[in-house]
């Protein structure tokens, strides 16, 4: 079976910054829903398109066309005696965004006189990113699955 839309696709990948270094890797495969379901970054849907089991595609992502461009209103200098721990660089918290009330996470990336630098951006916003993806296994999707729109069973989400 190919990957075709309301198909879902199970697939191992690993992402590369422009050292190509490894930055990301599935342990387990993933499953998604393939047909335009934000499940997946589109350029990377689309060069799944029409492929089968077994078979590797690897796409170049432009920050905009991945985690976007670093914003700078996302970086925050905050008292560290906000914080109900002991702030340590690299630790993550939850926080509500003030003008949206979701929930975002920011990762402290500075500590220095009685500051903390927090930053909202996702660690990989402004990074080009090669994405290497192989299909592990290719097949229809159930109506419950396209009615959710996304993956259910051993390797997607369920509810």
């Amino acid at each position: 079976m190919q990957v075709a839309k309301n198909t879902v696709v199970t697939l191992h990948y690993e992402m590369y910054d422009a050292n190509n270094e490894l930055i990301d890797k599935t342990e387990e495969p993933i499953s998604y829903l393939h047909g335009g379901y934000d499940a997946i970054f589109p350029l990377v849907e689309e060069a799944l398109e029409g492929k089968n089991t077994g078979d590797v595609v690897e796409v170049t992502l432009e920050p905009d066309d991945a985690f976007g461009e670093p914003e700078e209103e996302l970086v925050r200098i905050e008292d560290i005696k906000a914080f109900p721990v002991e702030v340590e660089i690299g630790m993550m918290f939850e926080a509500d965004d003030p003008e949206t009330g979701e929930t975002m996470i920011f990762r402290v990336t500075d500590i220095a006189d009685g500051k903390a630098v927090v930053d909202g951006n996702h660690p990989l916003a402004g990074i080009k990113i090669r994405f290497k993806a192989t299909v592990n296994d290719v097949r229809e999707a159930s109506q419950e699955e396209i009615q959710h729109g996304h993956a259910h069973g051993e390797h997607g989400h369920h509810h």
